[in-house]
């Protein structure tokens, strides 16, 4: 059945909403607007459907799903913090895996396969075979990477015994499952396929740890568009088809990037917990010496550097520090100093957490400096200050095969002249190994919460 024309004309409107909300999230300056017109797109999508389809059947339960996913997800993105915002994108993109196999398993009965005589096609119930084996994967694996950011279990690689084997076992059974639902559909095939679905999601989060798991977020995110394509062909809907094709590409395009800002391959980020050697500890048990400062020592500090760094973390996005690191940012750049900031692509929990954090700040865009585009500049510092960042400075990435996060490219902070860091206590940072910037000669520490120290430093100058 082809389409009213108006209604090619509105899918055709909707698609370049959601091609240039995409193109608009590339950018911070644009991040906002592109957010703006992909969400306008998918209302416009969303009410046509009601328009296009005026004897919908269920509609009381459909417009009663409607506003009880608004009442709970509304207050939900509203009174997310900073800090939890990754947790919050797997926990949407896992119930967007997880509606679009439960929409193919509803196909799947609609199809009447299985019954005597019953027309099967196969395009279709390719189609439906795959969205529950994709979405359901993307369900409970992005369910489990919530559970490990959210800290409701630890946030370290947990390899089964025969982890390989049993996830090899799980993948195989999958797979068969599948082929035979295509070869014999049947409802008994059908349960047995979902449940191996969701475990093969399972298995293939558990061994990933530490700062892997945003990048199992994007890949997961990369399952669902894959999920969310295929249920659009099996319900003939163009617009779920070019949306999860966007979703999907868009997810292994920063899934790639994400694992190269890492130093490490995809598989090796996946799997690499099977194969690994002891890690390095958190910390020898010994207590090593390193120096300490006031607030009054690190004003006097920046008021004789001509050139200050400032390398956001994770630690500020918790103390929600970014205004007071603005402000202290301000007052040297007022006393004649060149101050930037210096982002690591994967800092915080996942690509762009610090721009975003510092733009709710109204820092200027023209001071931020990316990975390569900065450390060059490190030798030329007179000070930096790593506010809450921790894996992203630490030179074991370089130094220490048996590091967790040895291969990835880092900030190059030991090459400053003096380093300042603030930090709560001596906890390692996610990959919980210990860091060897902090007992350099040229490294002082300001124990504290993020923005009390900040605050306090703040004062200092304005004082000189």
């Amino acid at each position: 059945m082809v389409a009213p024309v108006w209604l090619q004309f509105v899918d055709l409107l909707v698609a370049i909403c959601f091609i240039l909300g995409l193109k608009g999230l590339s950018g911070p300056k644009t991040a906002r607007n592109g957010n703006l017109i992909g969400a306008f797109g998918a209302v416009v999508a969303v009410v046509v459907l009601f328009i296009a389809h005026p004897g919908m059947n269920n509609l009381p339960l459909i417009i009663g799903a409607i506003v009880i996913g608004l009442l709970i997800g509304v207050p939900a993105a509203r009174g997310v913090k900073m800090t939890a915002m990754p947790q919050m994108v797997a926990l949407f993109n896992g119930v967007g895996g997880g509606a679009a196999a439960l929409i193919s398993i509803i196909e799947f009965f609609e199809m009447g396969v299985g019954e005597p005589g019953a027309e099967i096609n196969y395009g279709a119930l390719a189609a439906t075979v795959f969205t529950v084996v994709i979405g359901s994967i993307a369900f409970t694996g992005s369910i489990l990477t919530f559970l490990k950011l959210q800290e409701l279990i630890t946030t370290r690689p947990i390899v089964l015994p025969a982890g390989p084997f049993v996830t090899g076992l799980v993948a195989v059974a999958t797979l068969v499952a599948a082929v035979w639902l295509l070869v014999a559909p049947s409802t008994l095939v059908l349960i047995v396929l979902l449940v191996l679905s969701l475990l093969a999601g399972i298995m293939l989060v558990l061994p990933v740890g530490g700062a892997d798991v945003p990048i199992v977020i994007s890949l997961l995110n990369a399952f669902t568009g894959l999920s969310v394509a295929a249920s659009g062909y099996v319900l003939g809907n163009v617009l779920l088809i070019i949306a999860g094709t966007l979703v999907g590409a868009a997810g292994t395009l920063l899934t790639r990037e994400m694992a190269h800002a890492m130093g490490r391959s995809v598989s090796k980020t996946m799997f690499g917990a099977f194969t690994a050697t002891a890690a390095a500890a958190a910390g020898t048990g010994e207590e090593r010496p390193v120096k300490t400062s006031t607030a009054q020592d690190v004003a006097i500090m920046l008021e004789y550097a001509s050139k200050v760094l400032i390398v956001p973390g994770y630690g500020l996005a918790v103390a929600q520090a970014q205004q007071t690191i603005r402000e202290l940012a301000d007052l040297l750049s007022e006393k004649g100093i060149d101050v930037a900031y210096a982002i690591h692509p994967v800092a915080g929990r996942m690509p762009g957490h610090m721009n975003v954090l510092l733009a709710e700040a109204n820092v200027p865009y023209e001071q931020l400096r990316e990975l390569d585009d900065v450390n060059p500049e490190f030798a030329s510092t007179d000070v930096v200050i790593v506010v809450g960042a921790n894996d992203v400075v630490n030179p074991a990435a370089k130094s220490d095969p048996n590091a967790p996060i040895f291969g990835m490219p880092i900030l190059d902070v030991s090459a400053a002249k003096q380093v300042v860091f603030l930090k709560r206590s001596m906890r390692p940072g996610f990959a919980g190994i210990e860091n060897e910037l902090l007992y350099q000669d040229g490294t002082t520490l300001l124990f504290g919460d993020a923005k009390a120290s900040l605050t306090d430093v703040v004062s200092a100058v304005k004082e000189l």
